[in-house]
């Protein structure tokens, strides 16, 4: 059987240890059809990689089963198909999202809600994975990518784009509406690109400077530094924009939840994009608290169109594959400016 290159993770450790190693394994092959065989040209790198990695998110069931190869935005030509494939070529290039699949059959899948599927598979939580040379997936859940988009660009909307995408559209954005972006980083500064295209005034928070400067670089109309002393944060948020339509947080921290909650007026919206618990809520105040996840395949697919309409600025640096180990050490100590893309 053929081999492929692929940063293997066997058990779960600091990314300090360099726990991801170059290993050659079995190269995926078509088995299903409906399949197809992809070349992986970029696969973006996710900061829930990290805490996957790390051992984070054990108590969430991520990730499901060792050992694994993570990643799950990638974009990739197609190589080969099965025989029963007729939305791709073979030298036509898709993008593969966390959706890796679902049941099709359960009324979530029925309405078009598929990444809500119990059943739902999920890119990067087996050995399909995007830190690799090659994948398959079948052809339904693979998007197509306009022949004028780079590879290394399209890579971050599978995950960090579609996700931004959907929190953007759950905070109901509207013209004149005031929308704040808790985290701008490699999610946040395309969630401001997408409230900006929906007519919102935008506001970007983070810790920062350098992530301040991205939200600036991609339009926010006003950026404040996040403290972590709530009444200095609010005091300025108060005194530069007064309080908030929404918000949108992209920081997995109970206190920049909070903040995010009490920096909205009376009867707005908070849209929670991360993990995290809601640390303190008064039902008063008539606000609405929304989780959000990923999107479905019409979500992902409306991304790369409004992303190519729109000239969508996505700020990545490319590294290679064999570099995982370091680049999420990089992402852990916040020096990627927004998002990286791993090269096999």
């Amino acid at each position: 059987m053929s081999k492929m290159r692929a940063m293997l993770l066997e058990s779960l450790a600091p990314i300090e240890t360099n726990p991801l190693k170059l290993m050659e394994i079995d190269r995926h092959q078509i088995k299903r059809p409906n399949e197809i065989l992809m070349k992986i040209d970029a696969c973006g790198v996710c900061r829930s990689q990290l805490h996957g990695i790390e051992g984070d998110w054990k108590k969430y069931g991520i990730p499901p089963a060792l050992p694994t190869v993570p990643g799950h935005e990638i974009v990739g030509t197609i190589i080969e198909t099965g025989p029963k494939v007729t939305k791709f070529k073979v030298g036509q290039r898709a993008g593969i999202s966390p959706l890796y699949g679902s049941c099709r059959e359960c009324d979530y899948c029925r309405i078009g809600k598929e990444h809500l599927c119990d059943l739902a598979e999920v890119t990067g939580e087996s050995l399909l994975g995007g830190y690799a040379e090659y994948i398959t997936i079948t052809e339904d859940f693979a998007t197509s990518i306009p022949d004028s988009m780079e590879s290394a660009y399209a890579a971050p909307l599978f995950c960090a784009g579609v996700t931004a995408y959907k929190a953007v559209m759950a905070s109901e954005p509207e013209r004149g509406k005031k929308t704040g972006i808790f985290g701008v980083g490699g999610v946040g500064h395309m969630a401001v690109e997408f409230a900006k295209i929906n007519g919102c005034r935008v506001i970007g928070f983070a810790r920062s400077k350098s992530h301040l400067d991205v939200a600036k670089k991609v339009g926010a109309d006003n950026v404040i530094q996040y403290s972590s002393n709530q009444g200095e944060f609010l005091s300025s948020l108060k005194k530069e924009e007064g309080l908030l339509d929404s918000a949108i947080v992209f920081a997995p921290s109970e206190s920049v939840t909070d903040a995010a909650i009490n920096s909205v007026k009376k009867g707005g919206t908070i849209v929670l994009a991360t993990f995290g618990n809601i640390p303190s809520f008064d039902v008063t105040q008539e606000k609405t608290v929304r989780g959000t996840l990923i999107g479905s395949r019409k979500d992902m697919a409306d991304v790369v169109r409004i992303a190519a309409e729109n000239d969508l600025k996505v700020i990545y640096r490319t590294f290679p594959l064999e570099q995982a180990n370091q680049v999420l050490m990089q992402l852990k100590q916040s020096k990627i400016e927004a998002r990286a893309v791993l090269i096999p």
